[in-house]
């Protein structure tokens, strides 16, 4: 068990909407945010205050993933499809129109762009050709978040209609498992970084921790007081954030399934609406978060063993 200290240490200011999307670059020290007002902004954790413009969307940008192998942001342009921006020279190079869906989550895996969309269909795109190469539908509800397990090529797909479903990466996304018993959407998903358990979080405000031998459920917790809108493990597996729309933060620790911590306006000087984004910086090991309140925070997190 640790003790958590916690220190805010910036508060970011420049989208002039609710911010929805959160994603570390390939080199971990820059971050990129997306929002209501179609920006996508670079942020430099050894310069934080000084966003960069890199794009500018006529609508909602709701998911940002990094494609670390090539250097590129692929950002999901709510019902038009993806926008793909090389990060060197910070120009769009390449985009296609898939959906007039909105685009709730990207995930890349190899020279694939997975793209979770508003009417349950996962939209596989050959990032290399740039085709569409499959549509996978799941469900006629929406697939509001993904995770992947890197080693076992596992994709989880949290959805709208309550369920989660895993599929196979090795077996051209066939499926493994379908997991039930969140009462609501799953809005959060993630595997631990050694991959032995995958947590999802819902809008019924439940954590639940499940084996991925099996996935089996075994724990579940009342987390939060509303949405759990995202979680973010810290890059050596110990600890877990989680955010949701109860304007707060919390830290867990994941071997106990224990709270450690409550990160909020009234504690922390924190968000003062919904937070609909963390990550933990594999860089700073700080904790990004981003809120409908528009701004951005970075939070110093610092555990000492009990």
């Amino acid at each position: 068990m640790s003790k958590i200290q916690v220190n805010k240490l910036h508060t970011l200011t420049g989208h002039n909407d609710c911010i929805y999307a959160l994603a570390e670059g390939s080199d971990p020290r820059f971050f990129y945010t997306g929002a209501g007002d179609g920006m996508v902004v670079e942020w430099d954790l050894d310069e934080p205050e000084d966003g960069r413009l890199i794009a500018r969307l006529p609508h909602s940008v709701y998911a940002l993933a990094v494609d670390r192998e090539r250097n590129q942001l692929i950002v999901g342009h709510n019902f038009e499809g993806i926008h793909v921006i090389d990060l060197v020279e910070n120009k769009e190079i390449w985009s296609l129109k898939l959906t007039d869906q909105a685009i709730f989550d990207i995930q890349v895996f190899g020279s694939d762009i997975l793209i979770g969309t508003g009417d349950g269909v996962l939209i596989v795109v050959d990032t290399v050709d740039q085709f569409v190469k499959k549509h996978v539908k799941l469900s006629s509800k929406s697939i509001r978040v993904m995770a992947i397990a890197t080693e076992q090529k596992h994709l989880a797909l949290g959805l709208s209609d309550h369920t989660i479903k895993i599929l196979d990466l090795k077996d051209d996304f066939q499926p493994i498992a379908s997991l039930s018993g969140h009462t609501n959407s799953v809005f959060a998903l993630g595997y631990s970084p050694d991959e032995t358990c995958l947590v999802s979080g819902s809008r019924d405000a439940h954590l639940k921790f499940w084996d991925t031998r099996d996935y089996t459920l075994t724990e579940d917790v009342v987390a939060h007081m509303y949405a759990i809108n995202f979680l973010s493990f810290k890059e050596d597996g110990s600890l877990l954030a989680t955010c949701s729309m109860d304007k707060s933060i919390k830290v867990w620790d994941v071997a106990d399934r224990k709270l450690l911590k409550v990160i909020d306006k009234a504690r922390n000087a924190g968000h003062g609406t919904s937070i609909n984004k963390v990550l933990w910086s594999s860089y700073s090991g700080d904790v990004v978060s981003v809120s409908d309140d528009r701004t951005i925070s970075i939070w110093q997190i610092e555990a000492e063993t009990l």
